[in-house]
């Protein structure tokens, strides 16, 4: 067992979601949100250099040394409930720095992630975008992976997943899962997302829409007949409309709104909040569920009274993300 490993299970032991191993200072991992020192010493620059050169290809260290950053995954050589790990390494004043994030080795359903049965739904449409939003570190792959599960259990779809890196393992059951690396087996999103369109997918998913040509990529696929499944660094419903809106020129935003309007099936924010008896974290969530009259209001530029429409909505599953907040601290399950 090498030392990251030893490192790893310490973080698995103590319910831990992130193993941080910098250079010049000790090892430590992130529990229920809070960073927690190891009893370990200040790691030195060639320690941690050492390690990573045990964990990467020749062709990955290469890539490290000429961009100074790079993300990879790394599947621990032990038996652990969390056996693979998204990691990146990058350079910093004192030396090389590691971090692993790790992924549960069993798929999440909605109801263990704490999230309603009726983002099920959302999956029902064959075509249009459905968008899973929050910060990083929310669990929005883990969400995404729920989703994907729930068709392939349900119904014969090709599902084609572009992820930086492919983190939850997919086994085909009724559909056929195939899984792509940025990095590894194309070189961007935006490649991937329009190759895909050529090879006859149901739904695509697109685990990070992080710039122009992949949102505009992923709104052309919803349009022309794809259900397309994608995250996005925002907070909120209206945060996520109009950072897409702005994402394009002044001169184009008018006739994305149109194009948004519709196709646009829901948005999902969610956030993980702090037990109040410290025994971990709970997900609060937001859903936006677009219907004609959300529409309207995003082809109008009428964003700030989104959420009028999904208080309106409340009957049909809509939910604000201060309500999801109030209905766990009046449970008592948060401060």
């Amino acid at each position: 067992m090498n030392q990251v490993d030893r490192f790893l299970l310490e973080m698995v032991d103590a319910r831990g979601s992130d193993l941080h191993l910098p250079s010049g200072a000790p090892p430590k991992i992130r529990v229920h949100g809070q960073l927690e020192t190891l009893n370990h010493p200040p790691l030195e620059a060639e320690e941690v250099g050492r390690m990573a050169s045990q964990l990467l290809t020749d062709v990955q260290m290469h890539e490290l040394v000429e961009e100074s950053n790079l993300d990879f995954v790394y599947d621990i050589s032990v038996p652990c409930e969390m056996s693979r790990f998204r990691a990146n390494a990058f350079v910093q004043k004192n030396g090389l720095n590691l971090v692993f994030r790790g992924v549960p080795a069993r798929i999440p359903t909605l109801e263990e992630l704490g999230l309603p049965v009726i983002l099920e739904t959302l999956t029902h449409h064959h075509h249009g975008l459905v968008l899973v939003v929050g910060p990083s570190g929310c669990g929005k792959t883990s969400t995404l992976a729920a989703l994907i599960q729930h068709v392939n259990e349900t119904r014969a779809s090709h599902i084609l997943t572009i992820e930086e890196p492919i983190e939850y393992i997919f086994e085909n059951d009724r559909s056929l899962i195939v899984q792509r690396q940025v990095g590894q087996h194309v070189d961007k999103f935006s490649t991937a997302l329009r190759a895909a369109l050529r090879e006859d997918p149901d739904i695509v998913v697109v685990a990070e829409m992080r710039d122009l040509e992949t949102i505009s990529l992923a709104i052309s696929a919803a349009e022309t007949g794809h259900l397309v499944l994608g995250t996005l660094h925002t907070r909120s419903a209206i945060q996520t409309v109009q950072r897409i809106i702005d994402s394009f020129p002044t001169s184009q935003q008018a006739q994305i709104r149109t194009m948004l309007s519709e196709s646009l099936r829901g948005v999902v924010s969610q956030q993980l909040v702090l037990r109040a008896d410290g025994t971990g974290r709970v997900v609060a969530y937001e859903l936006l569920l677009v219907n004609p009259s959300v529409g309207n209001l995003i082809r109008e530029g009428k964003d700030f009274q989104l959420p009028n429409a999904m208080q309106m909505g409340r009957s049909k599953g809509m939910k604000l993300m201060d309500d999801s907040l109030m209905e766990l601290v009046n449970k008592r399950v948060i401060t």
